[in-house]
């Protein structure tokens, strides 16, 4: 995609938060909101990983006062241990909407493009994600905006290049342990070379299409079975086709997303083979007169 076919569209009233990290996708995001008039407030989240990440928040302070944009820093704390990519994602989203909500934004814009749509694709595969993980990442959710995801980085790279912004580039992008950084240097340039030709615009629609199937049958699951307040008959949900039970109790349970074999599990409590069961996240389903009850 040439730079000058890409396009820009948020729908959302200023002001708006902009996640911004200092690579070339959040710093012409920011650059991008400031042309729309969104009144953009250039949030920089320090995870504390690294040496030096501290300084980074001078080089995006620095780019916003360029742009006209305002500027906040907010440093999160993240424990030694595992899955630490999705847990310092959590604590970075968990800070942008807590600086959504003191600064009354309308939402949040985050710089996710094309690429980064084929990588969530393929890591969901490999955790043997359904449909919903094959949809990638939405345009929109809750608070969160995406209004990159028809760009390429490269796009990125070059408006920031035109206007002489500088960029920061992240060493956690080059560390090849990481599963995301794998799928970006590894495994796309090889199935690229099998494939002959550019995979990422082939990823990214193959996830627009899935996702418009999914937010359709989530739609009839809801209206098949819609399990208000934590309460819903088992025999409803027994008496749906498989497909949509299963979308029916993934959305009436919530986050964090069932597994397939807890959803399994919940049905045999539907049945009646069994009473309760405890699911991730503290919460447990149980059946009584013919009743599922959900509590966390």
């Amino acid at each position: 995609m040439r730079l000058e076919r890409t396009t820009f569209a948020c729908g959302e009233p200023p002001p708006v938060i902009v996640g911004c990290s200092g690579g070339a996708d959040s710093t012409a995001l920011l650059a991008l909101a400031v042309d729309a008039e969104l009144a953009p407030i250039a949030v920089h989240v320090d995870h504390g990983l690294r040496d030096g990440s501290a300084a980074e928040a001078d080089v995006v302070a620095a780019v916003a006062a360029r742009l006209g944009a305002e500027f906040r820093s907010v440093r999160v704390t993240i424990a030694p241990g595992p899955n630490l990519e999705a847990r310092a994602r959590d604590a970075r989203y968990d800070a942008l909407e807590q600086a959504r909500a003191a600064s009354g934004a309308s939402t949040v814009l985050v710089g996710h493009t094309a690429d980064d749509q084929a990588e969530t694709v393929l890591l969901n595969l490999l955790r043997g994600a359904a449909t919903t993980g094959l949809a990638g990442m939405p345009p929109t959710r809750d608070r969160i905006t995406r209004p990159l995801l028809g760009w390429r980085r490269a796009d990125t790279r070059a408006l920031c290049e035109q206007r002489g912004l500088p960029v920061l580039d992240d060493p956690m992008n080059h560390d090849g342990t990481l599963r995301r950084v794998a799928i970006r240097h590894e495994v796309m340039p090889l199935l690229e070379r099998i494939a002959g030709r550019d995979l990422t615009p082939v990823l990214a629609r193959q996830a627009a299409l899935l996702r418009e199937e999914t937010e359709f049958l989530d739609a009839l699951a809801v209206a098949a079975w819609p399990g208000p307040e934590g309460r819903a008959d088992a025999a409803a949900l027994r008496a749906l086709p498989p497909v949509l039970a299963r979308r029916a109790l993934r959305n009436w349970l919530g986050a964090p997303p069932p597994s397939a074999d807890e959803l399994a599990r919940v049905l045999v409590v539907a049945e009646g083979r069994a009473r309760a069961v405890e699911l991730a996240g503290g919460r447990a389903v149980h059946r009584t007169r013919g009743v599922l009850v959900l509590t966390r």
